[in-house]
């Protein structure tokens, strides 16, 4: 299935491993430290996708959780939230990505050297060690697309919630969502977030 690519109901859809840039923190979304992780971020990306041949610049994307076990996610004050952001590297014919040998289905790996340059590059951004490379796997997941603001997002989860119930499915994994139309866009038209949820059979 296309990765930047959700229906606008439910669906069940199935996703191997990706790798690209990721930075880990906690604080609520749009707060003081989550914009300073989406700077030193892109801050890396930008350098490393010229690096690279060229590649596009991908949309972010943000994984969700909360330490707090005895309330709902939405229900955990904004500023406990914990996130890891993200931006795939996608696949290039220069030479610096290339196919993991093991697992060849993968996206592709990338030098440590570009790596570090792209880095060095972002000087003197700060927050900018804290970006690195990483790879993960969302598996089998319920998604779709939301369509508004991101305020609007628990009716979306809501229906996403109510198809896991009648496919008797529960959460197996982070809650994974990819900004289509960035975080910047106000237009609450032209709002497109894929909300993505990994689960298992209960």
């Amino acid at each position: 299935m296309n990765w930047y690519s959700a229906a606008d109901t439910p669906e069940l859809a199935d996703f191997g491993p990706v790798t690209g840039l990721g930075v880990t923190g906690h604080g609520a979304p749009g707060g003081p430290a989550h914009l300073a992780a989406i700077t030193a971020l892109y801050a890396v990306a930008g350098p490393l996708t010229g690096l690279a041949g060229g590649l596009p610049m991908p949309a972010l994307e943000g994984r969700w959780w909360v330490e707090d076990l005895t309330r709902h996610p939405l229900d955990v004050p904004r500023d406990e939230w914990h996130w890891h952001l993200f931006l795939r590297l996608q696949p290039s014919l220069h030479p610096s990505l290339h196919p993991a040998q093991d697992h060849p289905a993968q996206d592709p790996a990338l030098d440590p050297a570009l790596m570090e340059q792209a880095r060095e590059a972002a000087r003197p951004t700060p927050g900018i060690a804290a970006v690195q490379v990483v790879t993960f796997t969302d598996g089998r997941c319920v998604q779709m697309t939301h369509h508004g603001p991101f305020a609007e997002e628990p009716k979306s989860l809501a229906l996403m919630d109510e198809f896991m119930r009648a496919h008797d499915l529960v959460p197996a994994g982070l809650h994974h969502e990819i900004y289509l139309s960035g975080v910047q866009e106000t237009d609450p038209a032209a709002m497109r977030t894929i909300l993505r949820q990994p689960v298992r059979s209960a």
